[in-house]
């Protein structure tokens, strides 16, 4: 057997030439990989480079190298995945949180106040990874995280209990037909599916993996938009708050749908990467 740097040279040529990585990601997620067969962090990886891997940590290895050259998300090889400083449960039942949904937590944060009570709606919360990085950093907020799917309610339920998180309720709803009319939330937030139906990226990557209901909302991708945004004002007080993430060229058509929908302070954010990411607007 060949030691630990021969191996993820050899194997990180694979991932590039199979899953089109770049030489940089490739060798980041064969490190990944072999520090999860191993149990210990990257940073020991690196210092023992001239090792052998004991026999058994290099099967594990191979079988966790195997799926991921067939596509499947790392994310969905280890079972979890970190968010907000978070670590989340995540199955192919869920969505994988991802970096940029982070700053729809960040701005949520600035709505909720620290030290008084607080109503917060989750729609389409999947994993959880929103309504637990609020319920975490605002103790004394009350959370209703809604999804449609029974196993992807299962998932963030398991988080919530591991993190023991008593502020979060989860309800089983597409979207508002089972969420209770009162009382009223001064914040909701959603991260919905935003991409078109025939949108040639759900062929591609991780996406081919993950659930397509979490991804895909109609010809144009503003289907869900549409159906939260017209029905959020029937569910916030009176000054509430209303935050949403969309895709990147969506800014416009989600302000104009706030703004049509009687939402004052519309004003859209933008990602680390200079996209148009989340648009939120105030109750009228």
């Amino acid at each position: 057997m060949s030691d630990i740097a021969r191996i993820l040279q050899q194997d990180q040529a694979k991932l590039v030439a199979m899953l089109g990585l770049s030489a940089m990601d490739a060798r980041f997620e064969a490190q990944l990989l072999m520090a999860q067969a191993l149990q210990v962090n990257r940073s020991w990886l690196l210092a023992h480079a001239d090792e052998k891997p004991p026999t058994a940590a290099y099967t594990r290895y191979q079988h966790m190298l195997d799926r991921r050259l067939q596509g499947e998300p790392v994310a969905y090889i280890f079972g979890e995945k970190e968010f907000y400083g978070i670590t989340l449960s995540v199955t192919p039942d869920v969505l994988i949180p991802r970096p940029e949904t982070e700053l729809l937590v960040e701005l949520a944060l600035v709505q909720i106040p620290v030290a008084t009570p607080c109503s917060v709606l989750d729609l389409g919360t999947g994993s959880g990874a929103i309504a637990i990085s609020l319920a975490t950093l605002r103790p004394l907020a009350s959370i209703v995280a809604v999804d449609a799917s029974a196993a992807a309610l299962q998932v963030a339920q398991a988080n919530a209990r591991r993190l023991g998180l008593a502020n979060i309720q989860f309800i089983l709803s597409d979207w508002w037909q089972d969420v209770p009319a009162t009382p009223l939330f001064d914040v909701i937030v959603s991260n919905p599916p935003y991409i078109a139906d025939a949108d040639s990226h759900l062929q591609e990557g991780d996406l081919r993996f993950e659930p397509i209901t979490a991804l895909a909302a109609g010809a144009t991708g503003l289907k869900d938009l549409v159906s939260i945004i017209n029905r959020a004002p029937q569910y916030l007080t009176a000054t509430g708050m209303l935050l949403l993430e969309h895709g990147y060229d969506q800014g416009e058509a989600v302000r104009g749908l706030l703004n049509g929908a009687g939402f004052d302070a519309v004003v859209t954010h933008r990602d680390l990467g200079g996209v148009e990411r989340v648009s939120m607007g105030q109750r009228r």
